[in-house]
């Protein structure tokens, strides 16, 4: 059995007050700089970003497109004024949509972080589900660390649940998703905007409650059935073939549920921050960054526990293993971040470009950092053989990696959100060792609360010889 010492739950809740220090600050900060009228006007040349399509001219001077530009932009409808509420009253909407990005900036930063460790438990969750559907016997010696990992999801589904009421009702400056606007999809009021409206059907506060609870109960209810399900094994007198079959079944139903709620919830969560923009490959690029950073993580807790004498089954197979699936998913990531991008570039359609208009002008340096800590560093520590059985070189590999796309989920949701008024420093860096040491707490805690070898799983000998 694995013991959660004194030293580790120190760690963690130092860890998690530091990050509701760092949270409190940001609400704090936030609420008193949106108030200074200096900021408003740093940000005025930002106002509305490429969240509503705005060229190069626009983002610096702010002026109507003249009758050269609408030909150009005639496929973009938010090119054309009586589209685009931002040429209606455009001192007015530059003023607020600044005020907003300003508020925007402390929810902003919780989203990242939530919806970053999210992403980890979500993609253990999903790897721990293919085991069992797949009947899998390589991975029986790290189920546990597996399932684990998954009971952490109930508490960022609470807190993006909390998020998405603030946002819903426009509480405590919440304006992340800007279609939650007042009148955006109203066709009398000055905030209208045609092209939300039409999306009015999907985008809308009460079904986005709903399936945000759906992903809820759906998420969590599978993580703990499944738990449930695998504890049952380690007790006496059950019928472990009859129990087999119930958590095989309850992983293939799991599977088809989150192949569909994967990409509606990453439609809904991320994509809609950016409302007029959107990408059919977009779900595809979110699941492939959540399941790498879940790989990561669960190799850095494997690494951990052997370092402090437990998983002895685990051998240089299972780790060399784990290596492969970060090395590939990896490259998956990044075969699907350029076709994205390499698409969009090409075609150069106005509807489109937007969205990386402003990444490389305003978050270019971490944009391009990002791509490297994601591919090329992967690429080059983890190609090998030997480096896949070398804990040193898994080790620097799987830290760079958890930054590179923590990085990736800051440069999806921030643009939209807070436009050019972005920083990294050390709130957001708080806020992330406060997420970090939930997630300890929670992941160690269950650790400790059952074998970490499940003896019983009809497939343990054949994963405890694993030999490649």
């Amino acid at each position: 059995m694995f013991e959660f010492t004194g030293r580790l739950k120190t760690l963690s809740i130092v860890l998690i007050l530091i990050g509701a220090v760092s949270v409190g600050l940001s609400f704090f900060a936030g609420s008193s700089s949106h108030s200074d009228d200096g900021h408003a006007e740093h940000t005025e040349h930002a106002a509305h970003g490429e969240e509503h399509g705005h060229g190069e001219d626009n983002h610096h001077g702010g002026h109507v497109p003249d009758a050269d530009e609408y030909s150009y932009h005639k496929t973009a409808s938010r090119a054309i004024p009586e589209n685009n509420h931002k040429y209606q009253g455009e001192g007015h909407h530059d003023e607020e949509h600044a005020h907003h990005q300003m508020e925007n900036k402390p929810w902003a930063n919780l989203l990242v972080n939530n919806f970053f460790f999210l992403a980890i438990s979500l993609g253990a969750l999903f790897f721990l589900a293919v085991q069992y559907a797949a009947q899998a016997g390589w991975t029986v010696v790290i189920l546990r660390v597996l399932e684990a990992m998954s009971q952490f999801l109930w508490l960022p589904m609470l807190i993006l649940l909390l998020i998405v009421l603030a946002g819903v009702g426009h509480f405590g400056g919440n304006h992340i998703w800007h279609w939650m606007a007042e009148g955006i999809m109203d066709p009398e009021s000055a905030n209208y905007d045609s092209i939300i409206a039409g999306k009015q059907a999907y985008l809308n506060g009460p079904f986005f409650i709903i399936r945000t609870l759906v992903y809820f109960i759906g998420w969590v209810g599978a993580a703990m059935l499944l738990r449930k399900l695998s504890k049952k094994n380690d007790m006496t007198g059950v019928d472990y073939a009859k129990n087999w079959v119930k958590t095989r079944n309850l992983s293939a139903g799991f599977l088809v549920f989150f192949a569909v709620t994967s990409s509606t919830s990453a439609w809904d969560f991320i994509m809609s921050i950016d409302t007029h923009w959107f990408s059919t490959l977009f779900g595809w690029y979110v699941f492939a960054g959540m399941f790498v950073s879940a790989l990561t993580v669960l190799m850095l807790i494997v690494l951990y526990l052997k370092s402090k004498g437990y998983l002895e089954q685990v051998n240089k197979s299972h780790i060399q293993d784990m290596a492969k699936f970060m090395f590939a998913f990896s490259i998956f990531w990044t075969y699907l971040w350029f076709s994205q991008y390499m698409l969009i570039w090409y075609s150069n359609i106005p509807e489109e470009v937007t969205y990386y208009m402003i990444r490389f002008r305003e978050y270019k340096g971490l944009f391009i950092t990002m791509l490297a800590m994601n591919f090329l560093f992967p690429v080059l520590v983890l190609m090998s053989r030997d480096s896949k059985r070398n804990f040193g070189f898994i080790l620097v590999a799987g830290i760079t990696m958890i930054i590179g796309h923590w990085l990736d989920v800051y440069i999806m949701i921030y643009p939209g959100s807070v436009g050019v008024n972005w920083s990294i420093g050390l709130i957001n860096i708080g806020t992330f060792l406060g997420f970090a040491g939930l997630f300890i707490f929670v992941v160690f805690r269950s650790l400790a609360k059952a074998p970490l070898m499940p003896e019983n799983h009809p497939m343990y000998i054949e994963s405890k010889y694993h030999h490649i």
